[in-house]
């Protein structure tokens, strides 16, 4: 993994952080997007090139359009002469109940988690190909199995799971399409309260919540170790798949 380049969207914070500092350690070179996180990115781009010089740029690009996705893989690939993997992490979050859902929602939810992957994706294959490189996506849990209060946001992911698959097919042999689906890594930035938390880790295997450091780790392995893994969705969920 040694001077190959990753771009992660939505790695300013949270878990895209994560993924972003493990695969820098890896000897990556990362490019950092964010939508207007700025102030986290940045930080995060000081951080990494402070342990290794010129390692680590941000891009600003709102996926939700289409127009800046073409620019911002260039880009990308253009800043070190190559793209080796492409993290699609970025995602909206919240409750549509149903009875409230509006279209805003829904062009908002399948926007960020399903047709901005898919045309990043896109827009990033050429560059893919000509390093035989990666797409993780990251999926959820809820992605197979609904949360109550949340189809929108369930519909969303099942079709990322559904397009991991789809261009798995699509761009093989030349690029590995893989994608990981945490379970209860992080809170809602939108708080639960402690009651509904504890429930939540009941109904898993492990008993305990999971860390960020998780999901870059399988993030890491399917790029690094699973050279004949494609089309996959690996849960990072404790068990809590197995009882939802």
């Amino acid at each position: 993994m040694q001077n190959q380049t990753a771009l992660i969207t939505g790695a300013a914070k949270r878990i895209g952080a994560e993924i972003s500092r493990t695969l820098h350690a890896e000897g990556m070179n990362i490019i950092i997007h964010y939508r207007s996180s700025k102030d986290e990115a940045e930080a995060l781009c000081n951080e990494l090139n402070a342990l290794r010089a010129d390692s680590a740029i941000i891009l600003q690009a709102d996926l939700l359009n289409v127009d800046e996705l073409d620019p911002l893989t260039k880009m990308a690939a253009d800043y070190w002469g190559h793209l080796n993997v492409l993290v699609n992490n970025a995602s909206s979050f919240y409750p549509t109940p149903m009875g409230k859902i509006t279209e805003a929602h829904w062009d908002d939810l399948m926007g960020s988690n399903l047709k901005a992957p898919l045309f990043l994706s896109q827009a990033a294959t050429p560059y893919l190909k000509a390093s035989q490189g990666n797409i993780i996506n990251i999926v959820d849990i809820h992605g197979f199995r609904p949360m109550k209060e949340h189809p929108v946001y369930c519909a969303a992911k099942a079709g990322l799971a559904m397009l991991t698959q789809s261009l798995a097919r699509e761009l093989g042999p030349e690029i590995r399409v893989n994608g990981v689906a945490p379970g209860a890594i992080l809170w809602p930035e939108n708080d639960i309260d402690e009651q509904t938390q504890q429930l939540i880790l009941d109904r898993t295997a492990l008993k305990r919540q999971g860390e960020p450091k998780d999901i870059a780790a399988t993030v890491r392995f399917l790029i690094r170790d699973a050279d004949y893994i494609t089309g996959q969705v690996i849960p990072v969920c404790g068990g809590r798949s197995l009882n939802i």
